[in-house]
């Protein structure tokens, strides 16, 4: 099997969509040798920050000599993205070796009666393979949907337990309430590993407490002083972090700090448990981080950004970031929604600061809104919106809406992020 095999082999399994359980993982793993048991993780659950959080935390270890695996999803441009070990995607050669490796076992399963795995099971397991591969020190291990019952949390050698920022989302799968979302993600916290938690809602705080309190884990939480002296730019962030550590990161967006410092936890817990990671790698790795999609500028003269805001807290967030960098400038959105997300919520939140809306409907999903819907829904919170009839035609538009002082913001979905890209590379902007 080849790399182009294994991805459309994969995709074939989309339409199995998300099975919640650790069972049909723990049967797979166990044909394939249980690889994640010989692994160190840094697993991170949570709404929204989880791949930011990743990208800031494996860049300190890498730069404090680690070799660190990260596995993380959606990806927005190839879909080796999803499984690295430092900043290389994994090797064409290596996905289609192991992709063929996991389909055997895949169809043993089968043959035995039981369910086919689904796909984001098959990617999980083919990381840890690489992972065991490449001989990681740590993982960075971000869940995909919710935490307890989510494939990732088959691993039992959890060194820290990250929750990023929790807030209503897929609640079809998690429930109806907070803090029932929370003792679904809170469900990564594993006997003897250390936990880093976001600033949280108070019903979220009290279920990750009272999960630390019954599993004897020790719980470290950010804390708004941990960040003084802050300067907040479109291309540099600085701050102090705890009044003596000079950090500069080069994620733009406010909220990019709060994720900063919940890295800066999770560096904190592994040094109580005896990681060794020297101020200066802390401060190097801050600086190297990268990660697409989140407040990315693309181009200038006029601003082109994008962002992977796909739920109401999200929103609230780029709201908050627009109003920061850019008051009182022209702004047109180009705005693609999935159908199972709060899309009007979405559009509640962020329509008030748009000078005009352009819709599409994101290309090769299924769960995509189309554009004329979405737009219909718009209009009722805003008077200039208009459905595209494809993500370039979007973006000419927006380049016809635009002066060179106006700002264009791509956002919704992640799923179409890197076809916006695509076109303005070939476009030189």
């Amino acid at each position: 099997m080849n790399a182009k095999e294994a991805i459309a082999y994969v995709e074939s399994l989309q339409a199995l969509g998300s099975r919640p359980g650790l069972d049909s993982i723990r049967n797979l793993c166990s044909l394939l040798g249980n690889p994640q048991d010989n692994l160190s993780f840094i697993h991170i659950a949570g709404t929204n920050g989880k791949g930011s959080v990743s990208a800031f935390t494996a860049a300190i270890l890498q730069e404090a000599g680690y070799k660190v695996g990260r596995y993380n999803s959606p990806t927005i441009r190839d879909y080796r993205e999803r499984i690295l070990t430092g900043n290389q995607k994994i090797t064409k050669e290596a996905l289609g070796r192991l992709m063929a490796k996991v389909k055997e076992a895949c169809d043993t399963l089968v043959s035995q009666g039981k369910p086919h795995p689904t796909a984001f099971e098959i990617e999980t397991a083919l990381a840890f393979l690489y992972f065991c591969e490449k001989k990681c020190d740590f993982v960075v291990l971000e869940a995909g949907m919710g935490g307890l019952l989510d494939a990732t949390n088959l691993i039992t050698t959890t060194q820290v337990a990250v929750l990023t920022a929790i807030s209503m989302d897929h609640m079809g799968f998690l429930g109806s309430s907070l803090s029932q979302i929370a003792q679904q993600k809170a469900g990564i916290i594993k006997p003897g590993c250390m936990v880093a938690s976001a600033q949280q809602h108070e019903e979220v705080s009290a279920v990750i407490s009272a999960r630390c309190r019954e599993l004897s884990v020790p719980l470290l939480t950010v804390q708004t002083e941990d960040a003084s002296c802050r300067r907040c730019g479109i291309s540099q962030q600085t701050f102090m972090y705890q009044d003596k550590l000079p950090v500069e990161i080069h994620l733009a967006g406010t909220y990019q700090i709060e994720n900063a410092l919940l890295a800066l936890k999770v560096i904190e817990a592994l040094r109580q448990r005896g990681t060794v990671v020297p101020g200066s790698a802390l401060i190097r790795g801050m600086k190297k981080a990268k990660w697409q999609g989140r407040f990315q500028v693309l181009a200038r003269n006029p601003y082109f950004i994008v962002d992977g805001a796909h739920n109401e807290e999200a929103a609230r967030k780029l709201v908050q970031s627009l109003q920061f960098y850019f008051t009182n400038k022209k702004i047109i959105y180009i705005m693609g929604i999935l159908k199972d997300k709060e899309y009007e919520k979405i559009i509640q939140i962020t329509a008030p600061f748009a000078e005009s809306i352009i819709t599409i409907r994101t290309p090769d999903n299924p769960r995509a809104m189309d554009a004329y819907e979405l737009a219909s829904v718009a209009m009722r919170y805003h008077p200039k919106v208009t459905a595209a009839g494809s993500v370039e035609e979007a973006v000419e538009m927006s380049y016809l809406l635009a002066d060179k002082d106006s700002v264009i913001l791509a956002f919704g979905s992640l799923s179409y992020l890197g076809i916006v890209m695509d076109i303005l590379e070939k476009q030189n902007r």
